[in-house]
């Protein structure tokens, strides 16, 4: 039994990790440097810094002070002050009113 238990646990996808919600500090960038990913940043697009989620992954992200939620896509790495979660993109971030403060509690989760 305890085999089966660690073989599955081996053979579990990275995503799976994060099929429920996960919360902390978030912040926002509008750099016009390449992302980790290889893309261009651009404030306008609906994209998020991770630290391990693999690009391409969607996120829904919540705004934990006022409830507004925004979906955005991973192609970027970060963020790598303590206690941050995600770095989003400006559109992102004025979509859960959170570009005048420059950071806000969220939680997010997969989505897709």
């Amino acid at each position: 039994m305890a085999m089966a238990v660690l073989a599955t646990a081996l053979t579990m996808t990275p995503l799976t990790a994060f099929a429920q919600t996960t919360c902390g500090g978030a912040s926002w960038y509008s750099a016009g440097s390449r992302t980790a990913s290889g893309e261009r940043m651009s404030a306008g697009n609906f994209t998020a810094a991770h630290k391990y989620l693999p690009f391409g992954s969607r996120v829904k992200v919540t705004n934990r002070n006022n409830g507004k939620t925004v979906v955005v896509r991973i192609n970027d790495r970060g963020p790598f002050i303590h206690g941050r979660v995600l770095d989003l993109s400006k559109a992102a971030a004025a979509d859960i009113g959170m570009v005048s403060s420059g950071t806000a509690k969220v939680c997010y989760e997969l989505v897709g």
